[in-house]
């Protein structure tokens, strides 16, 4: 028996609304209890994948499962779906256990497999390779992504979404809004990031994003598209393919190199997890794998990178003129 019912016109969602009695109730039920949570919509999408694929499995909602069943079909995707990511099989049982609890059927939750966390080290770049991937990009918008990205510990989603009002020249501040969690922070920029962001907004003229999109033919003049995630995900690895990184470099490695770097310089683990906008500070300790409690000014670690000496003594310099 198949998971998926191939289809190009419907979703898995579509499909088990339409064919299995009582998925319908069930998932208004769940968008509504997400949605009260404070969850997002990426998690109304994700689970609801995971819900409507059990139920058309075996053509009933999964709060009607027996116990039995529900280890059938975990063996089931195991065993005949490999190649499966493991973040699949997890989301499975993150969306069992919403629906469970949802429905008050806390016993059911017990009865699911407990699910390890994987314990692996962040990667995370030299200053040197760090000063390389700022420089080399040829587009000055890719050099002036990294560089917030690295320079405040940004995650995607919270450098796409900048604003330029977002940005104090005055106080040197970055407003991150409504980042993981929906929690807004404030990141210092720094001398070194406060100078190319003018550069920047003075050399692009944003309006409303920071970072703007690829404008598409027969488009209007007033054209003011975020940034795609897409879009950042693949000038990162160009900058590392143009630096000649070899490690498995993406987005969040710039966010864990921001961190370490920070660590390395002196400041405490209590300011990088603020910094960061963790809620706890054994977040902040899992992948952080040196901490020193030095107090120091807080500042962005962008400005200890001017003037490192490598190279027999050379001093390197970073460049965010405009080519």
């Amino acid at each position: 028996m198949q998971i998926y019912h191939h289809s190009k016109k419907i979703t898995l969602v579509q499909q088990a609304c339409e064919t299995v009695q009582g998925f319908i109730e069930l998932y208004q039920r769940f968008k509504q209890k997400v949605t009260i949570n404070g969850g997002s919509d990426s998690t109304i999408t994700n689970y609801s994948r995971q819900l409507a694929a059990i139920s058309l499995y075996y053509k009933k909602i999964p709060t009607s499962l027996t116990s039995v069943e529900v280890d059938n079909y975990l063996y089931y995707i195991k065993q005949n779906y490999p190649s499966i990511s493991d973040t699949f099989f997890r989301l499975t049982i993150f969306s069992l256990r919403f629906v469970f609890r949802m429905d008050e059927m806390e016993y059911r939750c017990i009865q699911l497999p407990v699910l390890k966390s994987p314990k692996r080290l962040p990667v995370v770049l030299s200053k040197t390779e760090m000063i390389d991937m700022l420089n080399k990009p040829k587009q000055f918008k890719h050099r002036m992504l990294i560089a917030l990205l690295y320079g405040c510990g940004l995650r995607c989603s919270e450098v796409r979404n900048i604003k330029v009002s977002d940005l104090d020249f005055h106080r040197s501040m970055l407003h991150v809004r409504q980042g993981k969690g929906k929690k807004d922070r404030y990141i210092p920029l720094g001398n070194c990031l406060v100078i190319a962001l003018k550069n920047f907004i003075e050399t692009y003229q944003p309006q409303t994003w920071l970072f703007n999109g690829k404008k598409k033919m027969g488009n209007s003049q007033d054209f003011d598209k975020k940034f795609s995630q897409r879009g950042v995900q693949w000038a990162i690895r160009e900058a590392a393919k143009l630096a000649g990184v070899r490690k498995n470099v993406n987005v969040h490695s710039l966010r864990h190199t921001f961190a370490t770097h920070l660590l390395e310089d002196g400041l405490d683990i209590i300011s990088i997890k603020e910094l960061m906008g963790h809620s706890r500070v054994e977040t902040t300790l899992v992948y952080l794998h040196v901490a020193q409690f030095d107090k120091k000014r807080k500042c962005s670690p962008i400005d200890n990178l001017q003037g490192v000496r490598i190279n027999h003594g050379i001093q390197y310099k970073i460049d965010f003129s405009y080519t």
